[in-house]
């Protein structure tokens, strides 16, 4: 059950620091806080947990640097906390790999809302990643998705193209490119692509959707002026044009 889950709040101020952790225990989450983002990163390091929420104003060193430190290889959701009111903190955040953000002042269902959607967006590519490992014990195949001069494995978030050179992915440009897999030539919207987290016409959320396609281009090799994967639809989405095999590599 997803209300079972690990959640570190990293906030500096107490009564709001206690504030989160009360709303959250309430449904069922287990929540440790932490008033520094030195704190927090040590005990991230011993124990991840399933989802992080970081202050953008800690007093020890900025969110932004907790954020930056946590982009690699994070196998949890995060979630910013701001009372920033302008749009390009919240931007910036998403871009290096945060997965929503809360404004200060928050409604509690809000709260629970966009921490509920990230938990089961964590949870869904986790499960992916799952399915592929008991495939491969099964078949004794690790499996790949095939497509044009690529391979993805989902279990590491690597990309291998034909001549061997590889390129790993964030774990959100990972559930992206998992969710055009799932859809090859067909048109998803933003809010298909940014999953079912809420305020989904939000500018912010927009714009990172944007940047994470760019980045994915990028590694694939896909010219932004004339892709032949990611292909933009204006004024509907992105289409991914390849065909793609599932199939399997001996280890």
């Amino acid at each position: 059950m997803l209300r079972d889950k690990r959640i570190y709040v990293v906030e500096d101020q107490p009564d709001l620091r206690t504030l989160l952790a009360s709303v959250l225990t309430e449904y069922g989450y287990q929540v440790t806080g932490y008033a520094t983002g030195r704190e927090a990163l040590a005990a991230i390091a011993s124990a991840p947990p399933d989802l992080c929420l970081v202050d953008l104003g800690l007093p020890d060193m900025d969110g932004m640097a907790v954020i930056r430190r946590l982009h690699d290889d994070r196998p949890f959701g995060l979630i910013i906390l701001t009372g920033r009111g302008g749009v390009s903190d919240r931007v910036l955040g998403l871009e290096l790999g945060a997965d929503d953000y809360i404004v200060k002042p928050f409604e509690p269902r809000e709260l629970v809302a966009r921490v509920s959607s990230v938990l089961r967006r964590t949870e869904q590519l986790a499960a992916l990643s799952a399915l592929s490992v008991t495939q491969a014990q099964d078949a004794e195949l690790a499996p790949t998705a095939r497509f044009a001069d690529w391979c993805y494995d989902s279990g590491s978030l690597t990309l291998i193209r034909g001549d061997g050179a590889q390129e790993r992915l964030s774990r959100a440009e990972a559930d992206m490119l998992a969710t055009f897999l799932r859809s090859p030539k067909r048109v998803l919207s933003r809010e298909q692509l940014q999953g079912d987290c809420p305020d989904s016409d939000d500018i912010a959320f927009d714009r990172a959707i944007d940047v994470r396609v760019s980045r994915l281009r990028k590694k694939l090799g896909d010219d932004p002026r004339s892709p032949r994967l990611i292909k933009t639809v204006y004024g509907a989405g992105y289409l991914f044009a390849s065909d793609i095999a599932w199939s399997g590599r001996r280890s």
